[in-house]
């Protein structure tokens, strides 16, 4: 029986036509994701479901989906995937990461031309006969600086088509390196002084812990006044009320937002004021973009309901079915090894240099490669995948090695990472246990036997009496568990790790308190994905 996929979004007739031709079922609803009761009435009828933005994947409907093998996103975002759900239900969930990477660079630079113009304040009154030709003074582009908040594949485009402009371009960007920079011709700058000297600010960041309300109220304030301020990129990366505050004060001279902290945006801080342009979240909103992603998605489901072939999966590893039953378990220690160091690395990555010892040194190295660099860069991208993560990584100049070698010591296999940055190196060895289990076995040389778990709490000090106190009555006097704790150091009185995997995440007074000890020299909280 051919597999049957539901497209309940608005997609295009030739996507529609490559289900078709590949010779799968598919029945075309572009109005049901509206609505969730009869999507989670139907959906247990399908192998794959085919979506954009409108349709919203919860928990629900995957409950009512049993047959479910593949959602498929035509465009980059997942938000309205719950990929946990996903997962636990062992449904693969696609993305198209880079079908619209033009279209949102482009309407970045027309938003520019839009605020530093005032070009829809400008069409409306001469729509209404006013002809008020000496009230709509602009600024030129050109010899401005703009500052780019997210040198990504987006970010990107936007430094080339800027300096295009003849404007100079500054960016911020912590995983941006100083090489890569200077191939962009972009100067790359902290974010204090990306603020003190822009004239125009855009954002090209996805929306994180970190990159949260990025543009606070306090880092508005030190902004250049005059400066006129872009987001195309997610909403909730800048504080609305902070900026129509200063734009009421005239400190910030104009906005231009496609993107809001709440969508559908009805009533937002920013509506109705002077020199603001609003777009309803057209960044992706192309004919061009919307064939790519389409036509993208429609051929990755079908390549994996016909052959079980995975592209741009974000919850499952590009491997072939027969690859996976033995790559398994070390693709989970790949992640674990990249995530540990992703965690631990603040500065800008130059390179990252992959060991493969013994049974593992045979296996197909370019997806674990893949599993180890996700790993690593999920830290500043959560929607980053086994198969983008290699691109992104390209993108920020950072160089990949790989070495490969026979049995070289007590264990059958392992894999060690080495991340470089222009301060220093970190390293982390692993390997997996008959039991199928991945184990940490080595960090910045010392040797060490831990077992990966959710939570985890990682600690460098001095080789000296009372560690093990400080953690044990620190933990069990703030009603921490401790399910594990491992120990190691390079010498006597040398350097000292401790790493605890712990029943649930550590509060950060409890940390504060390690910290007050003056025994460690670094505290850190480590969370892993080890459903």
């Amino acid at each position: 029986m051919a597999p049957k996929v539901l497209i309940s979004d608005k997609l295009s007739d030739a996507a529609v036509q490559i289900f078709k031709d590949r010779g799968i079922d598919v029945d075309f609803q572009p109005d049901l994701g509206k609505d969730k009761d009869k999507l989670a009435e139907v959906i247990g009828n399908y192998d794959g479901l085919a979506i954009r933005s409108a349709t919203k994947v919860t928990d629900k409907i995957l409950a009512n989906a049993p047959n479910l093998k593949v959602i498929g996103r035509a465009g980059i975002g997942t938000d309205n995937i719950d990929k946990e759900a996903a997962s636990k239900q062992g449904v693969i969930v696609m993305n198209t990461p880079f079908g619209n990477m033009i279209t949102t660079a482009e309407h970045a630079i027309a938003m520019m031309f839009a605020v530093a113009r005032q070009i829809p304040e400008a069409s409306a009154s001469t729509h209404a006969g006013k002809w008020e030709k000496s009230k709509f003074m602009g600024v030129e582009l050109t010899g401005k600086t703009l500052g780019v908040i997210g040198a990504g594949n987006i970010g990107g485009i936007v430094c080339d088509r800027a300096r295009g402009l003849k404007m100079k371009v500054v960016a911020y960007d912590p995983f941006l390196g100083e090489e890569k920079a200077r191939k962009m011709g972009v100067e790359k700058v902290e974010l204090d002084e990306l603020l003190k000297r822009a004239d125009f600010i855009t954002l090209h960041v996805p929306f994180t812990d970190q990159t949260a309300n990025i543009l606070s109220r306090e880092n508005l304030g030190k902004t250049k006044k005059g400066v006129r301020i872009i987001n195309c990129a997610r909403g909730g990366l800048v504080d609305e009320e902070a900026l129509a505050d200063l734009l009421k004060s005239g400190h910030i001279a104009g906005a231009a937002f496609d993107v809001f902290k709440e969508e559908p945006a009805k009533e937002n801080p920013l509506f109705n004021l002077p020199n603001v342009v609003c777009t309803p979240h057209l960044g992706a909103a192309t004919s061009e973009a919307q064939e790519n992603v389409a036509l993208q998605v429609a051929e990755q489901m079908s390549d994996y309901l016909l052959t079980g072939a995975v592209t741009n999966a974000l919850n499952m590893p590009s491997v072939t079915a027969e690859e996976a039953k033995v790559m398994g378990p070390w693709l989970k220690l790949a992640g674990h090894l990249g995530s540990f160091i992703g965690q631990l690395t603040d500065e800008p990555i130059k390179a990252i240099n992959i060991l493969y010892d013994g049974v593992v040194s045979d296996m197909n190295l370019a997806a674990l490669n893949c599993g180890v660099v996700a790993g690593i860069m999920k830290r500043a991208n959560p929607d980053v995948n086994m198969v983008s993560a290699p691109v992104v990584a390209k993108e920020k100049g950072i160089k990949i090695s790989t070495t490969n070698q026979d049995k070289s010591g007590a264990f059958e296999g392992y894999v060690k990472v080495t991340v470089v940055t222009e301060k220093r190196e970190r390293s982390i060895a692993g390997t997996v246990f008959s039991d199928g289990k991945p184990r940490f076995i080595q960090i910045k040389g010392i040797n060490i036997d831990a077992e990966v778990g959710a939570h985890m709490v990682y600690t460098t000090n001095e080789d000296v009496p009372g560690i093990i106190g400080a953690l044990g009555n620190t933990m069990g006097e703030n009603g921490v568990n401790i399910a594990n704790f491992t120990l190691g150091r390079s010498a006597a009185h040398g350097e000292a790790i401790a790493l605890l995997y712990v029943d649930e995440p550590v509060p950060a007074p409890v940390l504060d308190k390690l910290k007050e000890t003056g025994l460690f020299r670094q505290v850190k909280v480590l969370e892993f994905d080890v459903a």
